[in-house]
């Protein structure tokens, strides 16, 4: 291992994976910038639309991937974020509402079957998941399945891990903001720490670095995982972006908002800043090697 591996990539370097014109060009431009900043691996990750626009998208990465040597290097699968999410204000996060929709195994097919056996991460919501046939189903075929965008009771995401949960998505984002002050959806996945990985983003922002430093202290760094959740803007620096339906504010915390501040739509962090953000709270060398590349591989079954 000699650099990070980042479950969770919607773009980079002024380039989106989400893009219906997503060229060859672009893309490698892209590769290039996260090679750049450290980036040995990563999972490009294609989010909540139609069923026939995430697949378009799907199949159009894993077209590029064969189609570029280092594509294929640094690409060892994809990460599906939606459609199967909690619908509900907060809980959605910046995905569209019109796209979100309950878990369907057939759906899931199309969707694993355009990424061509490359669809190695799935995040959906355990409770829209009826009889968790999705998620076993998913994870019948080798498919990593994560819990994210989800406000599951916690007997939900025990029978979920039953069923082939084995992770939970950027925990302490993609929830409301107002939630129970005890029983809520960050509890219950800290509650779970021993049984799933945890994926966290270390930007500062979107959990503040004293509250990420008291999530680590009960995740193991042997559980635990860093992504940024990058969109297309990561990499460029602080300023103002169009990007598909989305007008963005880039700041100098690298966190993407709406113009208007009232939410974030994702981050524009490198992998680089979120280890020095991991030193500056107290995380030894060690353990920020484990959660950025240690982690990650042995979560997707690699070496």
């Amino acid at each position: 291992m000699s650099g990070y591996f980042d479950l969770q990539v919607n773009g980079y370097g002024g380039v989106d994976f989400n893009s219906d014109d997503l060229t060859a060009e672009d893309f490698e431009r892209a590769l290039s910038a996260l090679r750049r900043d450290g980036v040995e691996l990563f999972l490009p990750t294609i989010i909540t639309d139609t069923i026939e626009a995430m697949c378009g998208r799907v199949k159009r990465v894993v077209e590029l991937r064969e189609q570029m040597p280092l594509a294929s290097q640094m690409i060892p699968g994809l990460h599906v974020e939606g459609p199967f999410i909690n619908e509900n204000d907060g809980y959605r996060g910046a995905h569209p509402r019109d796209a979100i929709r309950p878990a369907d195994v057939e759906e899931m097919k199309r969707i694993l079957e355009a990424g061509n056996g490359l669809v190695k991460l799935v995040t959906l919501a355990t409770e829209r998941d009826d009889g968790f046939r999705t998620i076993e189903f998913l994870a019948r075929n080798d498919v990593c399945v994560s819990a994210g965008h989800t406000d599951a009771s916690l007997d939900q995401l025990k029978s979920a891990i039953e069923n082939g949960l084995s992770m939970f998505t950027h925990v302490g984002n993609g929830c409301a903001m107002q939630m129970h002050r005890h029983d809520n959806i960050i509890q219950r996945a800290l509650a779970l720490s021993d049984r799933l990985y945890l994926t966290f983003i270390a930007d500062g922002t979107h959990v503040p670095l004293f509250v990420l430093k008291n999530y680590l202290s009960i995740a193991s760094p042997d559980r635990a995982i860093i992504v940024t959740d990058a969109i297309a803007p990561a990499g460029l620096g602080p300023g103002r972006y169009k990007f598909a339906r989305w007008d963005l504010l880039i700041e100098e915390d690298l966190v993407a908002r709406a113009p208007d501040r009232s939410h974030f739509v994702g981050s524009a962090i490198t992998m680089k800043q979120s280890e020095r953000n991991l030193k500056s709270i107290g995380m030894s060398a060690e353990n920020c090697i484990r959660m950025t590349q240690t982690n990650p591989r042995r979560a997707m079954g690699l070496p």
